[in-house]
């Protein structure tokens, strides 16, 4: 029963006739709900452009560095202007959500059309980066460091 319900929440994604494509991109503790539009208008997302919780997305990632990475994959693809998307960003630090973002961003593509996945995959863009924090243990002052050691 459980399958039956994931397949059919998977055909509900890939719907055309909501007008955009919808994916999850995860990094760390970082959860993105990405929305890709291609035809007709919304509210918040202007033509070509990215907003990041109801902000753009070059005012939300101020630094140049953390703007690239959540266009790499429409540059990618030549496809800056041609898209525009809503995201929901959420968790993490400032890294780990545009990495998130770039992983949902790539998923929705794929929606979009399967024949980005090729590029999109060889980039690296595809593949959850499944590295966490380690947890702290105990008698231990971090996850791995210890306390000093004395002789005497």
């Amino acid at each position: 029963m459980l399958e039956k319900k994931n397949k059919e929440k998977k055909k509900k994604e890939i719907d055309p006739e909501k007008g955009y494509y919808e994916a999850v991109g995860r990094r760390k503790r970082s959860v993105a709900r990405v929305r890709i539009y291609t035809s007709g208008k919304s509210d918040s997302a202007k033509e070509g452009n990215l907003i990041i919780n109801d902000k753009p997305y070059k005012e939300y990632f101020p630094t140049i560095d953390l703007q690239k990475k959540v266009e790499a994959p429409l540059a990618r693809l030549k496809s800056l202007g041609r898209f525009r998307g809503t995201i929901k960003v959420k968790g993490g630090g400032v890294k780990g959500q545009a990495e998130a973002i770039r992983h949902g961003i790539a998923r929705a593509l794929i929606l979009f059309d399967s024949n980005f996945r090729k590029k999109l995959k060889k980039a690296g863009y595809l593949t959850r980066d499944p590295r966490r924090k380690e947890r702290k243990k105990f008698g231990l002052k971090k996850a791995r460091k210890r306390p000093q050691w004395s002789k005497r």
